[in-house]
């Protein structure tokens, strides 16, 4: 890994978390052309910030690491079948590091938008593929094909191979929405490096549903309702945020917005300020990974898993969102630049959506004794995202309270994946409409917490509720305590939820104390869902092992980003957290990442077709002992033009 050729770079005066700029990703390009790293055959398949180190953040020796801006670059060579990790230095101009991968143990590069067109290039000129629409009564140009990720399976020659899996889908015309007809008893592995298809299978014509998916027609939708009253959202004088570059603070918040083509909105270095006293609490924040596993075990189907982070890059694919439609109220938009497939800058027009809502009541008593009446509203400050990949869409949204709780919440909307059901008993799928089924799945997601309460000393330990029996302590059997364990060790720390004991999980830092001598601390809320469905032994688990606990804990390292590992698409398996964990470091009190994996079941319901209503799941972060009292006393009742009724005595109460 040596410097290879330096170019004359324009003057970078960024923040070194600032998001990056098509003018970097321009030069970027320059550099890698004059070191001769890319031909008219190389596509970018991954172009991102490559952060400083967490420790030149907090070092008074560190200027030179924080003044080097660099971006990290994924190259794909289908000419030369070669797959480059690059390192480039926007502010030297400079490549510092190269690493050409092996794809048999590395993996492949992240799927590529040019190939969501190729499979289908591919497949409209293969004999096989054609024979098999024709015993249908299909031509290729009445046919969809879904690009899907491989996976690592025990299919004969695909080691080493760049591989997609293509499911048929019959298109009515241009606007018909095809996953209403699919195609089924019918899989092609294509090779897309070479161009072919190395195996179809293809056991016969099943009957493909007829149903209508477009869920914009009159026919579909029925006669619009006319009974929706207009919600109006207004702040006459702004919003309580303020905005300079990527750097957001909102009462007593602070934090720069981020954003990466593989993660989309990246939080970084929240600190909360209450009396003068500002606060670190997290130095990154990301969802570092999601995978979409399905639980239907037939030969179409059985290796359908996808990885939307490490396979789609969902960042890349993030949406140009639209005032009164995806955000609600006064908006302000962030454009996040990305690289195309040949490396020039794209930049998604209002990407990152960022706005305060009402979020009902913060708190409320009423006291006869005091005669005392006093209600104030809560709000949240919310930093959002939109990404489509294939029939899904997701909203990423984080969440920012007055008081000092953290939230993150995943909405799930779309498609749901479809297949032909011609046995309505069939144990692996829903029946979402006659004929039409939609396979048993799960959304599971991976979330970095690169903790830093008070500093980077910090400690993790598990609480759980216990009941006790009846005792001559506990006579009437009504006591019950809590247990708190530490987890000492990585391995210690690998932890799954159980809603039977509450169990809740507190990271603290022993060496800063609240007024009551007790470690600051937040605490992370677990959903409780299940984790990840499929057998311990199969490929999905070894490859998305995250999803298989609800808890990871390790002690902190630059180079550990992804909860899959760096490169997922057809890796092996055993890439990133057990990797990570392997050599079971002490984490009690150090600088610590918490991984939270968390998700959805999904039984596909009638009421999801043709369009899904938003399904939610996320987690919370809430204070716990970081603050010495309710950090929101300070926060006025409502003005009288917002309450129908007094809200505190300055306006009538008691």
């Amino acid at each position: 890994m040596t410097p290879d050729t330096t170019t004359s770079p324009a003057p970078v005066t960024l923040h070194p978390l600032e998001q990056l700029t098509a003018e970097e990703v321009r030069s970027a390009r320059e550099v890698l052309e004059a070191a001769q790293l890319i031909s008219e055959s190389t596509r970018f398949a991954y172009f991102g910030l490559a952060e400083p180190p967490k420790s030149a953040f907090y070092s008074t020796d560190s200027s030179e690491a924080l003044l080097d801006r660099q971006a990290r670059i994924m190259l794909w060579d289908a000419a030369a079948s070669s797959s480059l990790d690059v390192l480039v230095s926007l502010t030297r101009g400079a490549v510092i590091e190269q690493r050409r991968l092996d794809p048999a143990v590395d993996g492949q590069l992240p799927v590529l938008l040019e190939e969501f067109e190729i499979i289908e290039e591919i497949l409209a000129v293969d004999p096989q593929w054609i024979a098999a629409l024709q015993s249908r009564g299909l031509r290729p140009e009445q046919v969809r094909v879904a690009p899907l990720s491989a996976g690592v399976f025990e299919y004969e020659n695909e080691e080493g191979k760049r591989l997609l899996r293509g499911l048929g889908f019959r298109q009515d015309h241009p606007g018909d929405h095809a996953w209403a007809h699919p195609i089924d008893g019918l899989v092609a592995f294509v090779d897309v490096e070479r161009r072919r298809v190395d195996r179809l299978i293809d056991d016969g014509p099943v009957a493909i549903p007829e149903v209508n998916g477009n869920y914009t027609e009159a026919a579909v939708h029925g006669e619009l309702r006319t009974d929706l009253k207009p919600i109006e959202v207004s702040q006459p004088e702004g919003p309580s945020f303020t905005m300079d570059g990527n750097h957001l603070t909102w009462l007593g918040w602070d934090l720069r917005v981020g954003f990466d083509a593989r993660e989309g909105v990246v939080l970084h270095q929240l600190h909360h300020t209450l009396d003068g006293r500002r606060r670190p609490l997290i130095h990154r924040a990301s969802i570092s990974e999601m995978v979409v596993p399905y639980g239907d075990p037939s030969p179409y189907r059985s290796w359908q898993n996808y990885f939307d982070s490490g396979e789609y890059l969902v960042g890349r694919d993030a949406n140009s969102l639209k005032l009164g439609c995806d955000c609600l109220g006064e908006i302000t938009y962030l454009s996040p630049v990305v690289a195309d497939d040949f490396g020039n800058p794209r930049t998604i027009p209002n990407g990152i959506c960022i706005h305060e809502e009402d979020a009902g009541v913060l708190w409320k008593h009423t006291d006869e004794w005091a005669q005392s009446n006093e209600v104030r509203r809560n709000r949240r400050l919310v930093i959002s995202f939109f990404t489509t990949v294939g029939n899904y869409d997701y909203g990423f949204y984080w969440y920012l309270y007055l008081d000092g709780t953290i939230e993150f919440e995943a909405k799930a909307t779309g498609i749901v994946f479809t297949a032909a059901l011609p046995d309505r008993d069939y144990p692996y799928a829903s029946e979402i409409a006659p004929g039409l089924g939609a396979p048993f799945h799960q959304h599971l997601f991976s979330a970095r917490l690169d903790m830093m309460l008070d500093g980077t000393t910090n400690r993790v330990e598990e609480l759980d509720l216990v009941r006790l029996p009846k005792s001559g302590d506990n006579p009437h059997g009504n006591a019950f305590t809590q247990k708190r364990t530490l987890l000492s060790t990585e391995k210690e720390a690998v932890r799954d939820a159980d809603g039977t004991v509450g169990r809740v999980w507190h990271i603290s830092n022993p060496t800063s104390l609240n007024h009551v001598g007790k470690p600051v601390g937040y605490t992370l809320y677990p959903e409780n869902n299940p984790t990840l469905a499929m057998a311990p032994d199969s490929s999905i688990a070894a490859r998305a092992a995250f999803a298989t606990h609800h808890l990871w804990v390790t002690q902190h390292s630059d180079g550990e980003l992804y909860a899959a590992g760096d490169f997922v698409n057809q890796h092996p398996g055993g890439a990133g957290l057990p990797s990570y964990i392997a050599g079971n470091r002490d984490i009690d009190g150090r600088d610590l990442v918490v991984w939270h994996s968390f998700g959805l079941t999904h039984f596909p319901r009638p009421e999801d077709w043709p369009i899904m209503p938003v399904d939610t799941t996320g987690f919370s972060l809430k204070p716990h002992g970081f603050f010495d009292t309710n950090p929101t006393l300070n926060i006025p009742s409502s003005a009288r033009d917002h309450c129908a009724t007094a809200c505190g005595p300055e306006h009538g109460g008691h």
